[in-house]
């Protein structure tokens, strides 16, 4: 909390305080000089412990996990312990009769209710895309364009212990329901515990669980979208949560998205995600992870066959070719996570092998690697979770929107794509260089040159090619 921030709120609460004093002073005239000075005094008195609790607030490290909710979907990161202290304050606020508007703190208003019972915060996110590939050895695949990624709109709030989420994603000509779910929070055996009901991002791997606008790089890694299951990023289906100090644990039973057409089964897949912290200080973490699903196919499910992309989104002609594996009878995929943060420094390396069994073959495994380390040239902490193993907001010391220069950081990533346990599948593999510029903790600009080779064994651009793509991203979320 910057101290912009602490001075406003001591600054509402000695003015509740003074208008207090004075309806005091009002009502009784009468009263002994001495009495005044005793009310005074108390009024001062508690001034200074709430000064001192927001000084020691400033002083914890910012890896707290005192509230309930989930760094993936409502972008909580480290800082939970300031809302729950904000949620306090003004709790007392409401209790004597005063408010303190809605809370800014998350680039939209959150309005509460006096007594703390309703919450409700709009969301929104507007991404825009431009690329352009040369290099390639086929001419369809240096291609140059632009494109809306998200425009996206929402909100979030909750009931007490109950909490909502909405987000409706407009881009590409068509219109797609993302996060829409309703949730429960309690504790048990003095740990925080959540269910979550409706469609909702997996927790599955690091790039896999969170969402793209807080990651360092314009496309998530081959980890993620090689370990995905036939249902997709999300899931409609039930999903629980719990947390301790230095880890947490998810499971999942979910089906098909939203757009499932209701005329075959769903395909059931059932998860679980763990990660830990062995060390975890002031100035950083270490991260060991691990995740699992097995898929229970739908009978409308005749191949499986995902040809990731292995450039910007934009250019649908370059990806990876896995070959096609017909009669699939069983899928089911595992992960490895492992690195840290130090300071302004991090560094994550993952790993996983997809399984998928069928009529034809006992079984073809895909398998995917990603190194990856960034460094906030600026001093800034890396947005990463360590309470729910995401990507989370990256704290900006000095905005722009401040008249400071923002933050900036150097990011750098190595992939890896290997079908080849199949008969013809293909093989890829990328080096993505970054730059990043945050403007504030809700804008941020980005840059990255990616470095590519594929070696493809079917469809149209089969054989050794290589090139490199540059993609420039402006986006705002909120």
């Amino acid at each position: 909390m910057i101290p912009f921030h602490k001075t406003a709120i001591v600054g509402v609460i000695g003015a509740s305080l003074l208008a207090l004093s004075t309806s005091a002073l009002a009502a009784d005239t009468d009263s002994s000089n001495a009495a005044l000075l005793r009310l005074i005094e108390q009024q001062n008195a508690q001034i200074e412990a709430l000064k001192q609790r927001l000084g020691a607030l400033e002083a914890k490290p910012a890896t707290s996990s005192v509230a309930t909710s989930d760094a993936a979907t409502t972008d909580f990161d480290g800082d939970d312990v300031d809302q729950a202290l904000l949620d306090e304050l003004q709790a007392q606020l409401a209790s004597s009769g005063s408010s303190s508007g809605p809370n800014w703190r998350r680039g939209a208003p959150l309005f509460r209710s006096s007594d703390n019972f309703f919450s409700f915060r709009p969301r929104g996110r507007v991404v825009f895309d431009a690329s352009t590939t040369s290099g390639s050895g086929f001419d369809a695949r240096n291609i140059s364009g632009t494109e809306m990624r998200a425009a996206r709109l929402g909100a979030e709030g909750g009931m007490g212990k109950m909490r909502y989420k909405i987000d409706v994603d407009f881009a590409d000509q068509s219109t797609s329901v993302k996060d829409a779910w309703i949730s429960y929070g309690w504790r048990s055996l003095g740990m925080p515990m959540e269910v979550f009901v409706g469609n909702k991002l997996k927790d599955r791997s690091i790039d896999g669980s969170g969402t793209l606008s807080r990651q360092p790089f314009m496309e998530r890694n081959a980890v993620a979208s090689v370990g995905a299951a036939v249902n997709g990023y999300y899931g409609l289906g039930v999903f629980w949560k719990t947390y301790g100090a230095n880890w947490h644990l998810g499971l999942s039973i979910s089906g098909d998205n939203l757009d499932n057409a209701g005329a075959a089964d769903d395909s059931i897949a059932y998860s679980v995600r763990a990660h830990w912290n062995p060390i975890k200080a002031p100035q950083g973490f270490a991260h060991v992870g691990s995740w699992y699903y097995y898929e229970k196919l739908g009978q409308d499910v005749a191949s499986i066959n995902n040809t990731p992309r292995i450039g910007q989104n934009f250019n649908d002609n370059l990806r990876v070719s896995a070959s096609s594996i017909a009669d699939p009878t069983r899928d089911e995929a595992y992960g490895f996570e492992l690195g840290g943060v130090y300071r302004n420094f991090w560094a994550f390396g993952e790993y996983t092998e997809r399984r998928i069994a069928s009529k034809a073959n006992d079984r073809i495994d895909r398998d995917a690697n990603s190194f990856s380390a960034g460094w906030l040239i600026t001093g800034e902490k890396p947005g990463f979770s360590s309470r729910s193993g995401v990507w989370g907001t990256t704290r900006v010391l000095r905005p722009v929107t401040d008249g400071g220069y923002g933050a900036f950081e150097l990011a750098v990533r190595y992939d890896e794509y290997d079908f080849r346990d199949a008969p013809r599948g293909g093989y890829g593999e990328r080096t993505t260089l970054g730059v990043n510029w945050y403007l504030n903790d809700w804008t941020r600009l980005m840059l990255n040159y990616v470095d590519w080779k594929t070696d493809n064994k079917v469809g149209s651009y089969q054989g050794v090619d290589d090139g490199n793509s540059i993609g420039l991203r402006a986006q705002i979320s909120f």
